[in-house]
């Protein structure tokens, strides 16, 4: 008895320690993958100087990681459970730091960044102003001589970071649907919640560094330590300033790659949290082995998967919720992508300035809120019902909050020469799979297609492009200010709006479901203590009248 009681508790204290420990270990590869992500996005600006690319372009770069991510996410989510998912997302770690080093490789192999002098600045930037820029003129000078046109090598190098962030978008496919689903197989179920809320809070500390590296770099002249410094005629608010984009790069590549070193001493399996008497551990490891068993079968692995592809695309509720994610993934992903090039056009702030505030503003009430939700519900037992009750209204609460942002209103800059004149509820063994179904589908109709389109939107408000040697137009320096708000604000508001259609309907076909859980809620148990109390009454009733009858009978015999 004192063995057994001995066994039980070292297989709890080894349960408790590797779950603790693969809980670490995700919640720091959540933090490297959005590090890299939130510092990618920060510096598209840079990069678009940089190269001297139109935003369009820029878009697609951005995009390309989604394509990376989509070439592999349906059967990862699914094949991946069947393998040895701490070791996956190991793999996937090196990957992502693989595609960050060959991001910074231009830096490397090509000549010196040369500003051009086709626009320069003057008068005193936003000195006196907390929103928009004031005494704030800019002036077109000629541009040079076209004789003088020389082919420059550095025209292609974007290549180097359009294949690093594919690459980059394969390795982070295997992270968060292999991350979750070990979770949830191994954890308690009151624990989940909690527990995904503590690795989605390192999908927020990430951005939190993500973006004060990139405040730093932004604010780092892109060749320092190779020219002169004291030289440059530019500061960081000239619009052809470029940063040192690349060194970002180089620190997120080591960050993902010591963050891969703990998962490969991770196991394969977990006994099930919460275990309480030695059947229970004995039950758990003949599960294990009978999985071990299924996953040497040959077709053991694919035999399940087109069945739960079709019980997945059958369901409404979760295709509904595919339709609102790609909607509302539509509109964040063009907000949080171009947010950087919108303030700093908007209202005159450097780029580092910029990248500062939307770390220090947006992200940290969005931790909390990742946070305080994984305690809610485990507290208080939120039901699925609940649960789609309270996204729902809150985001509605949100979006109706967001129309404020139309009344920042801030006039063109003054540009000589351009704006005035020179004179001034899915199954569990599904869910993995459906993770990656639906991270699928935001990744090729929104991810992908939506900073291309918003791109080439952006560009349409350009005043006035940079000019290549060759006399070839390169990256915009003077946007629209109306026409850019109008586009940056009112295309992500439409997308939110028409995305509530759908919630609606969920929240419809789940009044009228009973879905697992919600036998734990108060109201179904009152209800059943009700039916039980009724049902005890009639017995009791019954029973009193056949005494009363024989009792009866027995006076008249």
């Amino acid at each position: 008895m004192a063995e057994n009681e001995k066994r039980i508790k070292t297989h709890r204290i080894r349960c408790l320690s590797k779950m603790k420990m693969f809980l670490l270990a995700i919640t720091c590869a959540f933090v490297s993958k959005t590090l890299s992500g939130s510092y990618m996005n920060s510096m598209l600006t840079q990069i678009e100087r940089q190269f001297n690319i139109p935003t369009s372009l820029v878009g697609f770069i951005n995009g390309s990681f989604e394509i990376g991510n989509l070439l592999l996410i349906i059967f990862v989510s699914y094949f991946g459970t069947k393998l040895h998912r701490p070791i996956l997302i190991g793999v996937g770690c090196v990957v992502m730091g693989l595609g960050c080093f060959l991001q910074s490789l231009p830096h490397f192999l090509m000549e010196r960044y040369e500003y051009e002098s086709t626009v320069s600045v003057s008068g005193n930037l936003s000195s006196n102003s907390f929103l928009c820029m004031e005494n704030g003129t800019q002036i077109i000078r000629p541009t040079e001589d076209p004789s003088e046109c020389v082919k420059e090598v550095k025209s292609l190098m974007w290549m180097y970071v359009l294949v690093g962030n594919i690459i980059r978008g394969i390795g982070e496919t295997p992270i968060m649907p292999l991350g979750i689903s070990y979770i949830e197989d191994f954890a308690k179920s009151e624990n989940s919640p909690l527990y995904i809320g503590f690795v989605e809070t390192g999908a927020i500390i990430g951005p939190l560094f993500g973006l004060s590296l990139a405040s730093f770099c932004a604010n780092v002249y892109v060749d320092t330590g190779s020219v002169n410094t004291d030289d440059l005629t530019i500061t960081p608010t000239d619009t052809r300033w470029v940063g040192a984009w690349w060194f970002g790069f180089l620190i997120c590549a080591g960050v993902n790659v010591l963050t891969a070193i703990p998962f490969f001493f991770l196991p394969k399996w977990l006994p099930k949290e919460g275990l309480k008497s030695n059947a229970d551990i004995i039950k758990s490891d003949k599960e294990e082995k009978q999985r071990e068993e299924v996953k040497k079968k040959k077709d053991g692995i694919t035999k399940d998967f087109l069945p739960f592809m079709k019980s997945l695309l059958c369901n409404p509720v979760y295709m509904l919720f595919i339709l609102i994610s790609i909607i509302q993934f539509n509109a964040f992903v063009n907000m949080f992508t171009f947010m950087p090039k919108y303030l700093e056009q908007q209202h005159g702030k450097s780029a580092s300035d910029v990248i500062f505030l939307i770390g220090i503003y947006n992200l940290p009430p969005i931790c909390i809120g990742y946070i305080a939700g994984g305690l809610i519900m485990k507290k208080f037992k939120i039901t699925v019902k609940q649960a789609a009750h309270i996204a729902c209204w809150l985001s509605l609460t949100e979006y109706l909050l967001h129309f404020l942002c139309f009344l920042m209103i801030c006039d063109n800059s003054s540009v000589a020469g351009i704006t005035t004149t020179y004179k001034g509820c899915i199954k569990p063994e599904e869910k993995s799979l459906g993770v990656g179904l639906h991270t699928f589908c935001t990744r090729v109709f929104a991810g992908i297609p939506a900073p291309i389109y918003f791109g080439a939107l952006v560009d349409s408000t350009c005043l006035h492009w940079g000019t290549l040697k060759c006399g070839e137009s390169g990256a915009c320096r003077i946007y629209d200010s109306a026409n850019f708000r109008y586009i940056y604000l009112g295309l992500p508001a439409a997308l939110r709006g028409l995305s509530y259609i759908p919630a609606f309907l969920i929240l419809n076909i789940l009044k009228n479901r009973h879905l697992p859980g919600e036998n734990a809620s108060s109201g179904t148990i009152l209800t059943e203590a009700k039916t039980t109390k009724k049902e005890n009454e009639c017995k009791d009733m019954d029973q009193n009248s056949k005494v009363l009858n024989d009792n009866e009978l027995k006076t008249k015999l």
